[in-house]
């Protein structure tokens, strides 16, 4: 085993991982060594082909398709330098004040976490699109939200010099997308830090964390820096940065001893169906930015709705039922409106992240009633959309059939139903995954302290949205990033004292 030593390691180069990074970087220049520690390989803008079979693969853990311990839903995170910041579609939503203020934690406030992802906000360029990048599916939406009673507002997007080629989560082929892959990473290497990606963190030990690298084999991506091999790394400082399933797996793989018992728990995300509508004309979907309106009704109805736009295969395999009539459907794409529904769902005891007996993470998730309802009314509000929107028909799976004529539209609430949403029997997905090792007051209530300290553990932060209590109700990149530059500040401000 190859052993090495830094001051900081931080696991993980996306929202959470690149920030600290980035503003750990000043340390070097007063001869500290900071590195960057990233599972997923580097992969070049000329390599996102846009093609879905060939880029879910190098980009997402299990090729996209990780499951649900139960099988019941797809959770989707990417696994590549960058993180999910690489292949998300750029909203960049402020922290709502009144989810912070109900998350109570001691230190945590919201005026300065509003501040902070205010300053992500700037750096990334987050700004509104002007409307040539809005296509006809965002449009409709619009105008069917309008129509409908429903207040639509535009989603503030982190692009520069977009083209509209509306694969933003295959990879932004032209380098628009403003993730930690083109902001802070860049600046953190420039200021000296170093980062070695294709390296698994296998597990933590006191001020050291065991790393294995892998040779590039095939695919796509720039092979480590490292050579292939067993790595053991010591740090003054750990910072866990890999996401709401990696942190969490990560630490209940390891040999810590007193570590908070509530780790892995609180799991939570934004429950997802991807609906469909069909105009009797052709419509602009494939083109343009595909997200760029939302509907929020967290507060008073625990959903979201989103304008998206998926590729063939990802609708395909999201549309209910077989043969002729979803062959039917796909036949129509040209001329599909989609609609992204995503409930609200909260944490709960039994929602949670464990590890197998191989130490492979699995995630334990129960839809409960409050959020099927969520889901159920999600699904309802879309369809009034899609047909104040001039839709000739409504693909809901949580309706029975799934088809809905323009002729149903005074029969929705009946249509659509709690009843008819089947766990395993209907496509479900999510992002935004949240929880695992939440803020609190002690460690009989959270895993960290409001500055990402776990309890007991003053060398071993996390930085990540496994911070998060409980659901956040919206997109939670700047609000990771934000929590990230505490955690940095916090570091930076323990290493001054200690050279004092």
């Amino acid at each position: 085993m190859i052993e090495k030593t830094y001051d900081v390691v931080i696991i993980g180069s996306g929202a959470g991982g690149g920030t600290v990074a980035q503003e750990l970087a000043p340390l070097v220049d007063d001869g500290l060594k900071v590195l960057v520690v990233e599972q997923g390989p580097r992969i070049a803008d000329d390599e996102c082909t846009g093609v879905e079979m060939d880029m879910a693969p190098a980009l997402y853990q299990d090729d996209g398709g990780f499951l649900t311990a139960d099988g019941t839903m797809t959770l989707a995170f990417g696994r590549v330098f960058g993180g999910s910041t690489f292949v998300y579609t750029g909203t960049s939503m402020q922290p709502p004040a009144r989810v912070i203020r109900k998350w109570d934690v001691p230190g945590l406030d919201h005026s300065d976490l509003d501040a902070r992802a205010k300053k992500f906000a700037a750096q990334n360029n987050v700004h509104l699109l002007s409307d040539d990048l809005l296509n006809d599916n965002n449009k409709l939406f619009a105008l069917g939200a309008s129509r409908a009673g429903y207040v639509a507002e535009q989603f503030p997007i982190n692009v520069r010099g977009c083209t509209g080629t509306s694969l933003c989560n295959l990879g932004c082929h032209n380098g628009a997308k403003q993730g930690t892959h083109r902001v802070q990473l860049p600046n953190a290497e420039r200021g000296g830090v170093e980062v070695v990606t294709r390296a698994e963190a296998l597990r933590i030990d006191t001020r050291s964390v065991d790393v294995r690298v892998s040779e590039k084999t095939n695919g796509k991506g720039a092979p480590s820096e490292w050579e292939a091999g067993e790595y053991r790394l010591h740090a003054k400082t750990i910072v866990l940065a890999a996401g709401a399933i990696g942190t969490p797996a990560l630490l209940l793989r390891s040999s810590l001893t007193w570590m908070p018992w509530r780790v892995g728990e609180g799991f939570t995300c934004h429950p997802a169906h991807i609906l469909a509508a069909e105009h009797p004309h052709a419509i602009t979907n494939d083109v343009g930015h595909p997200k760029s309106f939302f509907v929020d009704r967290a507060e008073d109805e625990g959903f979201v709705l989103e304008t998206c736009m998926y590729f063939p295969f990802t609708t395909a395999k999201n549309l209910a039922g077989f043969g002729e009539p979803h062959s039917t459907l796909m036949r129509a794409f040209p001329r599909l409106q989609m609609i992204l529904v995503l409930a609200c769902d909260k944490a709960v005891p039994e929602n949670r992240v464990t590890v197998d007996r191989d130490g492979k993470p699995r995630v334990h998730y129960r839809f409960t009633p409050e959020t099927i309802e969520s889901l159920v009314r999600a699904t309802r509000a879309s369809a009034r959309i899609f047909f104040a929107a001039g839709a000739t028909r409504v693909h809901a799976p949580s309706a029975d059939p799934p088809l809905l004529e323009a002729s149903d539209a005074d029969a929705i609430d009946e249509r659509i139903d709690a009843r008819h949403f089947r766990p395993g029997k209907i496509s479900v997905s999510a992002a935004h995954l949240m929880g695992g090792c939440g803020m609190g007051r002690f460690p009989g209530d959270s895993v960290t302290d409001s500055r990402g300290i776990v309890h007991g553990k003053p060398w071993l932060r996390v930085a990540d949205a496994s911070l998060f209590p409980d659901s956040l109700e919206i997109n939670p990149y700047l609000t990771i990033m934000a929590l990230a530059d505490r955690v940095a500040e916090g570091i930076r401000t323990d290493i001054g004292a200690m050279t004092c």
